[in-house]
Parts: structure tokens; C-alpha cells; sequence
């Protein structure tokens, strides 16, 4: 079983002038990722803008991804939507042997019951022996997963071996991580809240922050796993304008425009997504300075 503790990154997908990926950049991410100390990469999730690429572009980034890490690092792969079969027919054509585990979202746009997101994941659990991260992420999907549909999937599948909750509903986190198996992991998708989280019993992050900031998300990570409360929530607070800043235009919006003031990325998104607004830009070019990042 995948171990989520720790440091996981949403990673981007940077975009060259005319929006075809950019490699070169990527690969260079890649590496500054690794080199600063993450402990896993989440793959074509929500931030690297998957819904823009096509499924020839997504396979090339798989291919691509999972070359340049070489085995370094732990690999999750998003494999979601709201099409319950052709997600089953996409995992069983996928070549997952590289992966440790698949990241699979709420289906979004349809608005299932708990009854239609239990069988939904029921039958994806059932198409794979590949461990299967749950996502919950009910701010873009419209629907939100039960502590206790949770349960009955942890109950029936053994491959069904966390989940990714993005809610921001921290009584929910508490009853996911209380009425659930030991074994079971939960992780924080909400920067704002690793702390909190993981203090609550949770087992770290999949960070969008860390794309810009790997060092310092690993760094509040490893203070909250162990127990150095002071020190973690100093780091997590320090960050705190920032992450707003980088949610405030929509993600990867204000991600990418942050990154492209460290020169790791160019500020362009496929649409329906623009580019950060030059007052983001301008506010985030000043909350970088004081957090020492831009020279």
C-alpha cells in the first residue's frame, strides 16, 4: 500500500506562447521538486489543468513524467471524471505500472447521491488492483462524499486506501479520519489547513503551494507529523496571504502568475482559464519579496 505520509504536489503543466506544454519546463520543475525534499507528485490532477489536454497530450505527460523522475519519487496518477465506465475503460488501458496509486475525483456535473457515489467507486475499485486515492474536492464538483460512504467503500475494497479532502470542511476531515480503518489515509487537499489536518490525524498534504514553495510546505509537513506545534504553525501562518493570493483569480491562475515571477513557468493557461491579472501579479510580486523569495 502507497504510504501518503508526508509531502505530496499537485504538480502544473507549463504552458509554452503558443499553450503547448512545455516541456523543458516541466522537466526543470520536475527536478526542483525532488531536489527540495517533496515526497510524492500527484499527476494530471486539477492543477495541472487536465481537463484542457487531450488524451494524447495526457499520456505524453505520463510518458514524460515518469521518465524524468526515474523511480526517485512515488508517483499518483489522476484517472477521474464523471463518465463512470470510461473511466474503468481508461484505467484498464493505462499502463499503471509506473504509478503507486490513482488519484480519482467526485464525479462532478451530474450531482450523485451517496448511493451513486458509492457504486461510481465500487466499480472503479473494481477494475484495478491499483491502490485508489478517493478525492473529494466539493468546491468544483458540486457534490461531496460521506464520512460514512467513505466506510462502506474502506469496508468492501482493500485497494480504496485514502483520500484526498479538499472540502474544507474540517468536521468532515475529523469524521473521516475518526470512523475510518487505521490503515486508511487521510491527506489535506487545502494548503490553508495541512496543519490542522494533519494535527487532527491526518498524514500530510497534496500541495498546490508546494509547487512554488516545495522547502517550506515540506518543512511545515514535517514540524506538524511530529508534534512541533509551535514551529509548524509559525511556517503554516507565515504563508497564509500568500495562499490566498494564489486562490484568489482561481488555480492554477495565481499559481502559474507566482511562478512565472520566479521564471519556473511562463503566466499562460489554456481557457477556459486566463492568465493572473497584473494587480495579482503586482500583490503577489510584493508578498514574495517579504517572503524572501523574489530577490
Amino acid at each position: 500500500m502507497m504510504d501518503l505520509r508526508g509531502h505530496g504536489v499537485a504538480i502544473i503543466t507549463p504552458f509554452t506562447d503558443d499553450l503547448s506544454i512545455d516541456f523543458v519546463a516541466l522537466g526543470a520543475h520536475l527536478e526542483r521538486l525532488i531536489v527540495h525534499g517533496v515526497d510524492y507528485l500527484a499527476v494530471l490532477g486539477t492543477t495541472a489543468e487536465t481537463a484542457t489536454l487531450s488524451p494524447k497530450e495526457r499520456l505524453q505527460i505520463q510518458s514524460f513524467i515518469v521518465d524524468t523522475v526515474a523511480g526517485r519519487l512515488p508517483l499518483v496518477v489522476g484517472i477521474g471524471g464523471n463518465n463512470t465506465q470510461a473511466i474503468v475503460e481508461e484505467i484498464q488501458k493505462t499502463d499503471l505500472t509506473p504509478f503507486s496509486a490513482i488519484l480519482s475525483v467526485c464525479p462532478y456535473y451530474n450531482r450523485p447521491n451517496q448511493e451513486g457515489l458509492y457504486q461510481h467507486f465500487a466499480a472503479i475499485a473494481n477494475s484495478t488492483e491499483t491502490p485508489i486515492i478517493l478525492y473529494n474536492v466539493p468546491g468544483r464538483t458540486g457534490c461531496s462524499i460521506t464520512a460514512k460512504t467513505v466506510v462502506r467503500l474502506t469496508d468492501a475494497f482493500d485497494n480504496i486506501i485514502g483520500i484526498k479532502d479538499a472540502s474544507g470542511d474540517m468536521l468532515l476531515t475529523q469524521n473521516l479520519i475518526r470512523m475510518t480503518p487505521n490503515h486508511f489515509q487521510v491527506v489535506s487537499g487545502e494548503d490553508a489547513l495541512t496543519v490542522p489536518v494533519i494535527l487532527a490525524g491526518g498524514v500530510g498534504v497534496i500541495s498546490v503551494v508546494g509547487n512554488l514553495l516545495p522547502d517550506r510546505v515540506t518543512q511545515i509537513v514535517q514540524w506538524a507529523l511530529s508534534h512541533q506545534v509551535k514551529e509548524a504553525n509559525q511556517a503554516q501562518y507565515a504563508l497564509m496571504d500568500l495562499i490566498g493570493l494564489l486562490f484568489q483569480e482561481g488555480n492554477p491562475t495565481g499559481l502559474k502568475g507566482a511562478m512565472s515571477l520566479e521564471n519556473y513557468c511562463l503566466n499562460t493557461l489554456r481557457l477556459p482559464l486566463v492568465p493572473a491579472s497584473p494587480s495579482l501579479l503586482n500583490t503577489l510580486r510584493q508578498v514574495l519579496t517579504l517572503l524572501k523569495v523574489v530577490p
